[in-house]
């Protein structure tokens, strides 16, 4: 949190559209990219776990202004009131109970918290403000559709969760509740659900939930009342999250990347191209199946990702390439890998374009051990060089492989390539392969509009770069503002398809 715009200009690069977002009442929290000039004042790398973005706040309680009167620094270090993976506390007596033995001095306040929220977080991505975690500022202000969404409730997926409900044409979307994975955020999750039907006298007639059956939210969903329920895919509520947003009721071509949704074959889905409405969809492409040993545990290990790619495309000649990633895994770890895939343990099939960054992350030896959600992703991103235009090769068809890609990347890395030259090749190739699919899609189908939604959207240098090439082609594109590409925002898409579907069973 910076004392002012002034006090922050000379550690991060701002622009008009970001100011805009820092100045406004909302008072988000704005990630912009530090500064590199030596002139620049130094920052503990810590503070972003030494990427190159920062996220950036501004003052918007009394209690902020009053405490910079006393500071000479111009900015001082703010994180939320709770403990990692777990919601913000809001009574004084847990505050005291919890807070008391790791720090120096707790703030209490005579008014009760009724309704606890994070800070919002944006970021400007072309020319316009883009949610990462929509909560405080940004809630409960209703997202207006084209569709009746009287009555139905969407409870949102397993991680970053919002769930929805509906009132006329409007949706409203719950503060950013986090992952349902601690007993302590169910039972946030649960409670604020009360609260909103309380709030705005919802009554509920329809209930949306996505399918997978292991969800907490769709469990919560099922067991909630007994009201006609609809199962929603994921990356079909992702792509008609962002329809909703943008008022489109008609077949559109929808790109969908993530890390991870449940699929109609009972894989892992996360790279899809679709043609899709609100009602339905058709799969027509998606990247290549690869197993994930461990299941979601390899994503806190990307060098498991790693294994699974270098072994499908290698065999077990991968252990006789030159990369310096692998020498510094225990040999013996690494087979009992090679035995997961082969014995087909515990070893899901995945498409998730997530997963790809993982891979990539770990064979240019930026992650093996990630810390936070999606580290692989964000520190290649964070290293790609906006001056470099070259791409590897892939394969597109039904679906698309990335194996000639890959094997240019272990070429360039014993080659002694710099690594954000390859991040940058890599990007630029995902930014291709996304083109060139939806082009393909658009010569069979007819159809113009293409709608991109998934996590992987937040990337900004890739959404940037894609969104470009895309509208230099005539392609009319829709992307998410309103609400977030992430999961954050896929109770709108739940929403919006049990609406129509609800619409259509009435005609």
């Amino acid at each position: 949190m910076f004392r002012d715009i002034e006090g922050l200009r000379s550690y991060v690069e701002i622009d008009n559209e970001e100011k805009q977002s820092l100045l406004s009442w909302k008072r988000p929290i704005v990630l912009l990219r530090k500064k590199k000039t030596l002139s620049s004042p130094l920052l503990a790398e810590t503070i972003s776990s030494g990427l190159n973005i920062l996220g950036v706040m501004l003052p918007y309680l009394p209690f902020h202004y009053l405490l910079f009167r006393h500071l000479k620094s111009p900015a001082i270090v703010m994180t939320s009131g709770n403990f990692s993976s777990e919601p913000i506390l809001m009574n004084n007596i847990d505050a005291i109970d919890q807070f008391s033995s790791c720090v120096d001095a707790i703030v209490l306040h005579n008014r009760d918290i009724y309704n606890r929220t994070d800070d919002s977080v944006i970021r400007v991505i072309g020319a316009k403000e883009r949610i990462f975690r929509r909560s405080r500022g940004y809630v409960p202000a209703p997202i207006r559709t084209s569709l009746n969404t009287e009555g139905v409730m969407a409870f949102g997926a397993e991680l970053t969760n919002c769930f929805s409900v509906g009132k006329k044409q409007n949706v409203y979307l719950s503060q950013h509740i986090g992952d349902l994975q601690r007993y302590e955020t169910t039972w946030f999750y649960e409670q604020t659900i009360i609260q909103f039907i309380k709030l705005f006298r919802i009554k509920p007639s329809l209930i949306a939930v996505d399918m997978h059956p292991d969800y907490v939210s769709t469990k919560t969903g099922l067991a909630y009342v007994d009201l006609p329920v609809v199962r929603v895919q994921h990356h079909h509520a992702h792509i008609a999250s962002c329809m909703a947003e943008n008022m489109l009721d008609e077949k559109v071509i929808g790109v969908a990347l993530d890390g991870t949704g449940y699929g109609m074959d009972g894989n892992i889905w996360g790279s899809e191209f679709l043609i899709c409405d609100l009602n339905d969809f058709t799969r027509i492409s998606h990247f290549d199946y690869i197993p994930l040993p461990g299941g979601d545990s390899a994503t806190e290990e990307p060098w498991r990702i790693a294994i699974s790619y270098l072994y499908k495309i290698y065999g077990k000649r991968f252990l006789e390439l030159d990369l310096p990633f692998l020498k510094n895994i225990e040999i013996e770890k690494i087979r009992l890998i090679i035995q997961m895939i082969d014995n087909r343990i515990n070893c899901p099939l995945t498409s998730g374009a997530g997963r790809l960054f993982d891979c990539v992350a770990s064979l240019i030896d930026l992650v093996q051990t990630a810390t936070f959600q999606a580290e692989g992703p964000m520190r290649l991103e964070s290293i790609v060089d906006p001056e470099c235009t070259n791409s590897y090769t892939f394969t597109a068809g039904d679906t698309i492989c990335f194996d000639e890609t890959l094997k240019s990347i272990v070429q360039d890395i014993i080659n002694g390539i710099e690594k954000v030259t390859i991040a940058t090749k890599f990007h630029n190739t995902i930014i291709l392969a996304i083109f060139d699919t939806v082009n393909t899609i658009r010569l069979n189908s007819g159809i113009n509009k293409v709608v991109l939604s998934g996590g992987v959207f937040q990337n900004k240098y890739l959404s940037e770069k894609t969104m470009d090439l895309l509208l230099k082609n005539n392609f009319e594109v829709y992307s998410h503002s309103s609400v977030p590409a992430n999961d954050g925002g896929l109770a709108l898409g739940q929403l919006a398809v049990a609406s129509k579907r609800r619409e259509l069973l009435c005609v």
